[in-house]
Formats: structure tokens, sequence, C-alpha cells
């Protein structure tokens, strides 16, 4: 008798990206999923695409500027160039502290309205709320020219109980 197949989890999906344009193409695709509250945590190694994700979650969007990486500015608005919310993009690297380094930058007001992406959030942005999506890249790493990236989206909380992530595999 065959054991019982695991129950799929439409909370969680994984990819495998091998280029550049497949990863902004992700992000588009994940941005048909995004609505006013939703905070994303990307991580990853430096170079795994947290930002070329976050640069296609921008056009799918539709907000105003080029999403680049926030190092130097810690957090980014991009206001909406539609009806649709902003998006607001941090770069938690430099930031130390926990939730309290994070307050400064009155995430949690910002939430209600926006889409937040926050690179580099693991153990600083979880308070913000128990809805979040999180997104997990891995690449090859050490001396390689390896565009592989495997992600993992993973939706924690009610606002994503429902949601089948399985729609960006495209």
């Amino acid at each position: 008798m065959e054991a019982p197949a695991a129950p799929h989890n439409p909370a969680e999906t994984q990819l495998t990206v091998t280029s550049p344009e497949q990863m902004r193409e992700l992000g588009r695709r994940l941005a048909k999923l995004l609505r006013a509250g939703d905070l994303v945590m990307l991580s990853g190694e430096l170079g795994a695409g947290k930002t070329t994700l976050t640069r296609g979650l921008g056009e799918g969007l539709g907000v105003r500027g080029a999403v680049t990486s926030p190092t130097f500015v810690i957090a980014r608005v991009h206001p909406s160039l539609g009806d649709g919310p902003p998006l607001v993009h941090v770069d938690a690297y430099r930031l130390s502290g926990g939730l309290d380094e994070m307050e400064d930058l009155d995430l949690d007001v910002s939430l209600p309205d926006s889409v937040i992406v926050v690179e580099w959030g693991e153990g600083k942005v979880e308070e913000l709320t128990e809805d979040r999506l999180q997104v997990v890249i891995h690449r090859a790493v050490g001396d390689t020219t390896d565009e592989v990236r495997h992600v993992t989206v993973t939706g924690l909380g009610e606002r994503w109980s429902e949601t089948d992530l399985d729609t960006l595999s495209g």
C-alpha cells in the first residue's frame, strides 16, 4: 500500500530561475498577487537577485522611478503611477538592531497603504505583521558565472493561506 501523497501547500512554491530577465519576470508575476498592506521579505546571498526581483515587482506594480538597491539610503519609496499602492523598498543589510532600528523608518505607518519589500529583513521586520511573503533566493556560491537561482516563495499568515503561489511558475 502506498503512503498518501504529502498535502500540497498552496502557500509555498519553489521555482528555478535561469537568467536576470526571468527573475524580473517572476517579480512582475508576483506583483499581480500583491496589494496594499503586504510585506515581502527577500533573502539570499549578495548577488542572488533580490534587487532584480524587486525591479520586476516595481514594473508589475506600475510605480515611478528606477528600482535600484537602496543600500545607502536604507529605504526608498516609489509612488504608484496609477491607482495601485506605492512600493517601499528597504535594504536592512546595514541595520544591526532589530525592530527598534526598523521603527525609525516608520514602516508600520507605511504598511497599510503600501507594498513593502525588505531585503535582508530576517530577524528585523517579522514583528510588523504575521502576514508576510518570504522569498528565499539560493544561488551557487564561489567562483561561478552560473545564473541559475532556486527561489522558494512562502506565504505566512491568514492573508496568504488561500493563495495558490504555484501561479508564479507562469
